[in-house]
């Protein structure tokens, strides 16, 4: 079977009939390191010997190519940069060899892929793995025309799970540091899994492993990808703990990689080639009185007002003047984080929850069946993949989408998205800055907030009548 997860280590005890000294001693350990290292990633054959003589070409060959391949003075020689490389924490994929039996290269031969969190680290909460995963998803589906979604029972095209030693793949892991974790190229099965090794400490932050940062790399190879020895791309073996990871970035090296594969994303106007995601550092809690606080969706529910931010969402109730902060899932366990819009529609009693390109629909703290659903199952054109904001008109019956400049308008009474639309936002709400990240209906007018900033527009007047900062709301 060709398989693409790391060698087998392979345990080679040195037999000596003589005590060693100190220095004789590390000698043979750091010999034993490299040979390990150079079995697992750089598909050099077992065969002691051959390592044992001081002058074997083929040894120096394979350490010149690790050497090359990692950014260092191609020596040839286990001098102390090469072994304190070799003792660095990496992915468990090799470097060389093993990608190269695959016939072709290997890709999925479909754009829409499901993946599957089928078990869980006890180093993070539930929330903060998932949404860790559904980050390094997002970094890929933002440079390429993938779609991805998530299952939670049955066989999805990539399975993720926490697994330490001997896992059942014939790929072992090591314990803490070493090879972090491993996945498998595209294809049936196993192939697209992948597996991180829970003897690492895995964090949301920089203080231990960052879950977020590894998964995207090991997705990489999930979708075909193979490692890059471009020290700045994600997918360079070594793991960097970077200490930038508010503003983490794929690079134009990566971008090139995936988009060889699967080509660009649809033609949009306003999207740069490489994206910018914002991971949380730290805790990643969002403080509701930060002067420059943006909303990632909101709605009304029952009478209240609800804030989504992130992984959580306040909650402003007329009886309680404090407005409660809470993690979304400690409400609705299914939904994912960091939404894209959310609506409630009163003549139904449900919100309606959009993130990517499908939508739920909640009654209280009860997810309906049947959902997700697909948004272009309300009408939408297949080149819509998200929706930026919703609000639903409860006299009117009207719900409106806003997607970048534009809004769609759909009947609650037909159940049907009208004619004639998409209308420009600038044409219809004149003063409204587009893009929008969410609306809010109330007091007869609706409140367009875009960042930092919201714009109270009076629908009679067809004017803006205010610009307030975006948290007024919670009482900042």
């Amino acid at each position: 079977t060709m398989h693409l997860a790391f060698l087998v280590l392979l345990c080679l005890p040195v037999c000596s009939a003589y005590p060693l000294s100190g220095a004789a001693k590390q000698e043979d350990s750091n010999r034993d390191l490299a040979q390990q290292y150079l079995e697992n990633y750089y598909n050099l054959k077992t065969d002691v010997k051959q390592f044992r003589r001081k002058e074997n070409n083929l040894v120096v060959k394979k350490i010149r190519r690790m050497q090359k391949f990692l950014g260092l003075a191609a020596t040839g020689k286990l001098d102390s940069d090469t072994l304190e490389v070799m003792r660095k924490p990496r992915c468990g994929v090799p470097d060389v060899g093993h990608f190269t039996t695959f016939p072709g290269i290997p890709k999925w031969r479909k754009t829409h892929l499901t993946y599957r969190i089928v078990n869980y680290t006890p180093d993070l909460p539930r929330d903060a793995v998932d949404s860790a995963v559904e980050k390094a998803v997002k970094v890929w589906e933002e440079v390429t025309p993938l779609t991805f979604s998530r299952l939670y029972e049955r066989e999805a095209d990539i399975m993720i799970s926490f697994a330490v030693k001997e896992h059942g793949d014939f790929y072992p892991f090591d314990g803490s540091g070493h090879s972090l974790a491993h996945a498998y190229p595209p294809g049936p099965g196993l192939y697209g899994d992948i597996h991180f090794d829970d003897d690492e400490k895995w964090t949301e932050d920089a203080s231990g492993t960052n879950l977020f940062l590894v998964a995207a790399h090991e997705l990489g190879h999930s979708l075909g990808l193979f490692h890059s020895a471009n020290t700045e791309a994600l997918m360079y073996p070594l793991y960097n703990s970077f200490t930038e990871l508010v503003r983490f970035r794929l690079s134009q090296d990566d971008v090139n990689g995936i988009q060889s594969l699967y080509g660009p994303p649809p033609a949009s106007t306003e999207e740069p080639l490489v994206p910018t995601i914002s991971v949380p550092s730290g805790s990643g809690t969002p403080a509701k009185c930060d002067p420059v606080l943006s909303f990632d969706a909101i709605s009304t529910l029952r009478g209240e007002y609800l804030f989504f931010k992130d992984r959580y969402f306040w909650r402003r109730s007329h009886w309680n003047s404090e407005p409660e902060f809470h993690l979304i899932s400690a409400f609705w366990p299914s939904l994912p984080s960091y939404l894209d819009a959310a609506y409630e529609v009163n003549s139904r009693d449900t919100v309606f929850i959009f993130k990517g390109n499908e939508f739920w629909a909640i009654r209280g703290n009860e997810v309906q069946v049947g959902y997700p659903r697909g948004i272009h199952t309300l009408g939408f054109p297949p080149t819509i993949r998200k929706i930026d904001a919703a609000v639903s008109d409860k006299e009117k019956k009207k719900t409106y989408f806003f997607v970048e400049d534009k809004y769609w308008r759909f009947d609650e009474n037909s159940q049907s998205m009208e004619q004639g639309f998409p209308r420009l936002i600038a044409d219809d709400f004149p003063g409204v800055e587009p893009k929008v990240d969410a609306v809010l209906q109330a007091f007869g007018f609706f409140y367009f907030f875009s960042g930092s900033s919201q714009f109270e527009f009076d629908p009679n007047a067809r004017m803006v009548t205010h610009i307030l900062k975006s948290n007024s709301w919670l009482h900042c």
